[in-house]
């Protein structure tokens, strides 16, 4: 397979180019990057404003509380352990080895580079905000000595997916993967707030600002224009 270590890259000598790479880009700029990034300042607002939690925050906490049971928590502790830190190295293992094998060292990066910078957004948002966790009901599952905005689970999970399905965008494996991938970031979401860990509002926002950042960091790294250029190469080698 070949390597993606050197694909060409756009140029921004003149203001054409510039131009082009506007164009070509503008449906990422516009609905992975502007929208979820607003999404994201007009939440945090909202949380600026009530911080102990919005009245639909704790009506759906209160809601999913309400089917409570052992076996259920239990299977709550287990599946949120999937996105801590250790729980995300442990998933992403795998796919850095395959990324590795085939010499895709684009996307690799592309893979280390978001999940890194999600746990620092995670940290650096939660400090910024200073969002106190819910304490709404007691709980088996340790209380988390973090702030609550946005959840970090929530934000690594989701890039995490958005990072698997953009790699294998052009695959037989996209509708697995997003499939998949769709129940991994809903699971973890449930997890979350079924031990009460969190509001619904740090969710949504852990959500949008996942988005922000991935899209933003395969723009950053070229990921779009370095699949089109793989399939027109591969295509050119197969005819030949």
């Amino acid at each position: 397979m070949m390597s993606d270590f050197n694909p060409h890259k756009p140029s921004f000598r003149d203001w054409s180019s510039v131009q082009q790479w506007f164009i070509l880009h503008w449906q990422f700029l516009a609905l992975g990057i502007s929208l979820p990034l607003l999404l994201f300042g007009i939440l945090a607002l909202k949380v600026g404003e009530s911080s102990s939690g919005l009245p639909w925050d704790l009506s759906i906490l209160f809601a999913i509380h309400s089917i409570e049971q052992p076996q259920l928590e239990s299977l709550a502790i287990i599946l949120t352990f999937t996105c801590t830190s250790l729980g995300i190295v442990f998933l992403a293992t795998p796919v850095v080895l395959i990324l590795g094998y085939q010499k895709q060292w684009r996307s690799l990066l592309y893979l280390i580079l978001t999940l890194s910078g999600s746990g620092i957004l995670s940290q650096s948002a939660k400090v910024f905000f200073h969002r106190i966790r819910p304490h709404l009901w007691q709980s088996s599952y340790p209380f988390p000595s973090t702030f609550s905005f946005p959840s970090g689970h929530a934000l690594l999970s989701m890039a995490f997916v958005i990072v698997l399905i953009l790699i294998t965008w052009r695959t037989k494996w996209r509708g697995f993967v997003i499939g998949l991938g769709g129940l991994f970031v809903l699971g973890i979401a449930w997890t979350r707030l079924y031990l009460g860990v969190h509001f619904p509002s740090d969710i949504l926002a852990g959500w949008f600002l996942a988005i922000t950042w991935s899209i933003l960091s395969s723009l950053l790294l070229n990921i779009h224009q370095f699949n089109r250029i793989v399939d027109t190469q591969s295509s050119t080698v197969l005819e030949s």
